[in-house]
């Protein structure tokens, strides 16, 4: 079978996911287009050279909607010929489209192909989408107490764990720490490219706080507590803010996806190859744990330890999540979102799979690492896992 290799990752900068944020002037459309033209532009691909687009966008209405992935190729000036299809595995949306990708080429269905991520957060709020799907008949009679927010499975998590307020607040610090760093020493240039976001460019993460200290997220308030949750609840002390949790965002990222044959081929030098995938289901009102299984059966499937792993991305949705995989995967914290994660650099849902992949290739290749575990969880307790290696 061909290997799939990983050509070229791009990513926009992180903006505010809210009215007047850095890039909530930018149609998502637009946002997803400008991702999928650099990367053609990068390696003198013509458009009618890809085979498809597949694109994550969670919120599929309003400025999303009715198939942003191909409305994003027509825009990006692709020739009409090239297809595109939107995908919806909520968190970890783009990371399954990089797996659908990486696996059409394996399978031998591609030879290129394109896997993408959108979310513009400010236009379009996230839940926009939702609209009485969680009260369908057959899923209140298997769950009659209700499903829950992330944020209170998060809660949730904090609690079971045992997770203090100060060591979320901590962790949170660290992540915003880890990524002004990264953006000082110039990590991110090979990443990120700039969008003109009303009159001036964007060029850095708008999310990234520098100056965040443990002392500064104590005064925050917790963000989901209601008096009806904490009646269902009663043994929570809420310790969920938005300063231990990812903030909303606007972005758009893109990773150009290949078999090896092919760039040889076409005189491209792949950075990374696709080594080993999963993907899990989990309790749905805990939510955010299906990192731990589907860790533990990537692991088991690519023959790998996690000694062997050079560094991890573990989506940063809140604290407690990745918290929970450190500790249950005994894994060295050293590693664990080495440049910072999401809780600094932004959670533009759609685009959080690809925009993970390319901080991990640029990290593996920075140090000279060899393999690199990139792990999600998703709404409806789900989670996706990849382990690339470098090349």
């Amino acid at each position: 079978m061909p290997h799939a290799v990983i050509v070229d990752v791009v990513r926009t900068p992180s903006g505010r996911g809210k009215p007047g944020g850095a890039l909530s002037a930018v149609h998502p459309v637009d946002l997803a287009a400008h991702v999928l033209t650099t990367l053609l532009e990068r390696t003198g691909l013509e458009s009618r050279q890809i085979d498809d687009v597949l694109m994550g966008c969670v919120s599929q209405v309003g400025d999303q909607a009715m198939n942003i992935a191909r409305h994003a190729v027509l825009a990006a000036g692709f020739d009409e010929a090239v297809p595109a299809v939107t995908i919806d595995r909520q968190c970890g949306s783009s990371q399954q489209a990089a797996h659908f990708a990486a696996q059409g080429v394996i399978a031998g269905a591609y030879d290129i192909v394109i896997a993408a991520g959108v979310e513009s957060m400010s236009r379009v709020p996230l839940g926009s989408s939702r609209v009485g799907g969680t009260k369908a008949p057959g899923l209140v009679d298997r769950y009659p107490e209700g499903l829950v927010n992330q944020g209170v499975s998060a809660e949730l998590i904090a609690q079971k764990w045992g997770f203090t307020r100060e060591r979320l607040d901590a962790y949170s610090a660290e992540s915003h720490r880890r990524a002004a760093d990264a953006w000082n020493r110039g990590a991110f240039d090979s990443q990120v490219v700039p969008v003109l976001g009303g009159a001036e460019a964007v060029a850095f993460d708008e999310t990234v706080r520098p100056g965040t200290t443990v002392e500064s997220l104590a005064g925050l308030k917790p963000a989901f507590r209601t008096d009806e949750l904490a009646a269902r609840f009663p043994d929570l002390d809420w310790r969920i803010t938005a300063g231990n949790s990812s903030p909303l965002t606007d972005a758009a990222s893109a990773a150009l996806i290949m078999s090896e044959e092919k760039a040889a081929g076409l005189g491209l030098t792949p950075r990374a190859r696709f080594h080993s995938f999963s993907v899990v289901g989990d309790d749905p009102v805990m939510m955010l744990t299906g990192p731990i299984p589907a860790t533990r059966r990537i692991l088991e499937r690519s023959g790998l330890s996690i000694d062997d792993l050079d560094a991890y991305e573990v989506n940063e949705a809140f604290a407690s999540v990745p918290l929970a995989w450190q500790h249950d995967l005994d894994a060295d914290p050293a590693k664990l979102n080495p440049w910072g994660g999401a809780i600094a650099l932004g959670h533009a849902v759609g685009a959080s799979g690809t925009r993970l992949l390319g901080t991990l290739v640029s990290y593996l290749e920075s140090t000279g690492g060899r393999y690199g575990l990139q792990t999600m969880c998703e709404g409806g307790g789900m989670a996706n896992a990849t382990i690339i290696e470098r090349l």
